[in-house]
């Protein structure tokens, strides 16, 4: 049960909303409830349309490094629910909807199904399994200029060992970036900061001209996670 905070003492009234701990629910969820609730990006995605407040993310990384460009052929592994892919299509013209503008892709892709994007190109598949990256390639009807990835391994309550894990997707995800991506490509995931990604970090620096770490503002202060963007691929290094 939820309830609109009351008045304060000068009268202005508390926007906020209480989260009433109910019979059966753990702390944790009304934890977590309240923070979904009073989250302004959680309200602005509902406003605007998105999947999830993520989207928000990856608006911020492309505004500021500007790698979603009209054309573009995009990648998004892991893609639901599908927030990254509703503002790839948008910025990389995947609808024709720029006049002038060339018509980009969003080509995303998970392991289960997921409800249709409008522009978007989805489809089940593992990106680990063998010959997923001649499949993307063939879907694509050529290489990538962006693979992008919001994943995450399903937590185990113990933050070393979901570090690692998410650190060895990220891994596995830009392998698949190295054999699918264009000349001057990008590559952008989700990493956790806690110092195991040396090995990422050194493979990219050899493959990319540049390297950045970012956390956007859409990141929750609270979350250990952290953006790679890594531009200017090169094919031959």
């Amino acid at each position: 049960m939820v309830k609109q905070g009351t008045g304060s003492g000068r009268g202005r009234r508390d926007l906020r909303v209480r989260v009433k701990t109910a019979r059966g629910r753990k702390l944790s969820s009304t934890r977590w409830l309240d923070r979904q609730l009073n989250d302004p990006y959680v309200q602005r995605a509902r406003a605007e349309g998105y999947r999830g407040r993520a989207a928000f993310k990856l608006i911020e990384l492309d505004d500021k490094f500007g790698f979603l460009r009209p054309g573009a052929r995009v990648v998004d592994l892991g893609c639901a629910p599908g927030g990254w892919a509703q503002v790839a299509v948008t910025r990389v013209n995947a609808l024709g909807q720029k006049p002038g503008k060339p018509q980009g892709r969003v080509l995303g892709v998970d392991l289960q199904e997921i409800d249709d994007i409008p522009g978007a190109e989805l489809h089940v598949l593992d990106f680990m399994a063998d010959g997923a990256d001649d499949q993307l390639k063939a879907w694509l009807d050529g290489p990538a200029d962006v693979v992008m990835s919001d994943m995450a391994a399903s937590s185990s309550g113990h933050k070393q060992t979901d570090h690692l894990r998410i650190v060895s997707l990220c891994e596995a995800a830009a392998e698949l970036a190295f054999d699918v991506l264009s000349d001057g490509g990008t590559f952008v995931a989700k990493v956790l900061a806690g110092g195991a990604e040396g090995t990422l970090q050194a493979q990219l620096k050899k493959r990319f001209t540049k390297v950045a770490n970012i956390k956007p503002p859409a990141s929750r202060s609270d979350s250990s996670e952290k953006y790679v963007v890594a531009t200017g691929f090169r094919p031959t290094a």
